[in-house]
């Protein structure tokens, strides 16, 4: 089973802003652009990471960082293993055509996002020409 840090997702009150800013100073590419969890999601690669930037301003003093993703390509057994080891999922994994995932609480309320891409190939967009 494979496990690996995805991306950092951050809530943005001008996701145009955002995205101009990442891809002008850091040189970040976008890759994805769609609606997903009821907003529009842009994911942007920047070297070998990504950073999802959410259509929605941030709330209260958490600052702007809503989760970490981690992907797998097993979410079933990542979730096995994890109760094996004693974590207490409070939600199922939420199903959808394109991905699998679920939301858990880390130490100091981390939230992080387990996932399962049922078309990993979408999350590169064909280069331009």
């Amino acid at each position: 089973m494979r496990i690996s840090l995805d991306h950092a997702h951050v809530f943005a009150s001008d996701v145009a802003a955002t995205v101009d800013f990442l891809s002008t100073m850091l040189d970040a590419r976008v890759v994805w652009d769609e609606e997903a969890a009821g907003a529009r999601n842009v994911r942007l690669r920047i070297g070998h990471a990504f950073v999802h930037v959410y259509d929605q301003p941030p709330e209260g003093e958490d600052g702007i960082i809503h989760h970490l993703g981690i992907e797998t390509d097993d979410l079933d057994a990542l979730v096995a293993q994890m109760q094996a080891r004693g974590f207490a999922f409070r939600n199922p994994i939420r199903d959808y055509p394109r991905l699998r995932y679920v939301m858990i609480a880390g130490p100091d309320r981390l939230l992080i996002e387990l996932f399962q891409c049922h078309e990993p190939q979408r999350w590169e967009l064909p280069a331009a020409s």
